[in-house]
């Protein structure tokens, strides 16, 4: 491991938070393509199975910033716990409602309940900023996180696919379930690392989402998000389409595998310039690689076209966190990364039942137009919304990271932070 990644977990607990935080994030990547991959062998029937994702989704562009805004005023480990287990039962009852054959209706009650699922990237990396606010491994702590996101995309849908259509549709969905559980609770269990949680009385100005550069952040993101949910649905028919459905999981994993990469390499650069001109560009790139697949004709060359279309993720991602630590204030801080979740969640929604009707109309090979003009859609948005991105926001007047370990004001601010955190963890009861 390069010694830039090597620094970021010398401090004490961030290589078991790391550990618990990967299993709770793994269902991001499998709970919406499993469900998928579920009803439609089920069924037969991708636009029911489209729009059951599409309802998780919504749901949890609803519920997720309430959740995190609670976690950011009572903790982690209060609000994730009995979140979770709403999610666990819901998952259940999902189960049980495809297998027995039971109405419409109740897939997409439980579907919704889903929803509840916390964001346990937002609080990871709530975490790493905790412990490196003010110093330059905070930008290499969200380049691992982002690479985190990627391994998860990449053995996340071959684990859901592979386990749905080899064992029993309902496989993925429910060892999706099983690593929630285990992840939610080993993290939230690690207290010494928890962030301070900051009380209703400490908050100010409402939402985070009142945050001018988090508002062009979110709508970009929905964009992007559209992307991601036809790229999984149109991918899965247009391996069924071949005769190789259970090839959509290797494909996609290629996609991640991408991102996974650049995400890699871009951890260990110590880039000069605007965050905000970065994240146009890779919006931008992000727009243009769909291009591409409109052509393809074959699975071979479909991962080919998406293993370059994920160059582009994950750099985009760490540069987003960046912006929002950047804009919006420290008390909101796991609000404001669940708000950009939020934003993927609502364009993943619109992107998967976009995509289901028009493979079920006209067949896989157009579905990914869809993704082709949410590209152009993101990028508009992020270009219109620079002005806003390049304003510092007031309660972060000098940028996020600086590039080399520097002043003593942020060393000092850092000792506060910590003494603060120390002093927080000697009052709690394990």
């Amino acid at each position: 491991m390069p010694s830039s990644y090597r620094a970021i977990f010398a401090a004490p607990g961030t290589k078991s938070f790391t550990a618990a935080s990967f299993l709770g994030r793994m269902p991001l990547s499998m709970t919406g393509i499993g469900i998928v991959t579920m009803v439609s062998q089920l069924t037969g029937r991708y636009r029911l199975a489209g729009a059951l994702s599409a309802t998780l989704a919504i749901s949890a562009a609803v519920l997720g910033p309430q959740i995190s805004r609670l976690v950011d005023r009572h903790g982690q480990r209060r609000v994730a716990r009995p979140a979770t287990l709403i999610a666990l039962v819901s998952v259940a009852g999902l189960l049980m409602s495809a297998q027995q054959r039971w109405p419409d209706w109740l897939l997409f009650v439980f579907s919704a309940g889903v929803g509840t699922t916390p964001s346990v990237g937002a609080m990871v990396r709530a975490r790493w900023a905790e412990l490196y606010r003010g110093r330059s491994e905070l930008h290499t702590a969200y380049a691992f996180e982002s690479v985190a996101d990627e391994v998860c995309f990449i053995f996340g849908p071959i684990l859901s696919i592979g386990l749905s259509t080899a064992w029993f549709p309902e496989a993925g969905p429910l060892l999706a379930a099983c690593f929630l559980a285990v992840g939610v609770f080993w993290l939230t269990a690690q207290r010494a690392t928890e962030p301070v949680p900051h009380p209703r009385e400490q908050h100010s100005g409402g939402s985070a989402l009142r945050s001018p550069g988090l508002q062009v952040l979110v709508v970009t993101f929905v964009a992007m998000g559209a992307i991601f949910g036809t790229v999984d649905v149109v991918t899965v028919a247009f391996a069924e389409e071949q005769g190789h459905k259970a090839m959509a999981s290797v494909v996609l994993a290629v996609y991640a595998l991408g991102s996974c990469t650049a995400g890699v390499v871009f951890g260990l650069l110590r880039l000069s310039g605007e965050p905000a001109r970065r994240w146009l560009l890779g919006v931008c790139v992000m727009a243009v690689s769909m291009i591409p697949l409109q052509l393809v004709g074959s699975l071979p060359l479909l991962a080919v076209a998406l293993f370059v279309a994920g160059l582009s993720i994950a750099p985009t991602m760490v540069t987003t966190m960046a912006l929002v630590e950047q804009h919006v204030p420290r008390e909101k801080l796991t609000e404001g990364m669940t708000w950009t979740s939020t934003g993927l969640a609502v364009g993943v929604a619109l992107g998967s039942s976009a995509a289901g009707w028009v493979v079920d109309a006209d067949g896989a090979g157009s579905g990914y137009v869809v993704a082709l003009g949410a590209g152009a859609l993101s990028a508009a948005v992020a270009f219109l919304g620079l002005r806003r991105l390049r304003k510092p926001a007031p309660q972060r007047p000098g940028g996020l990271v600086p590039q080399a370990r520097g002043g003593s004001d942020a060393h000092d601010e850092y000792d506060r932070n910590h003494e603060q955190h120390e002093r927080h963890d000697t009052g709690r009861v394990a």
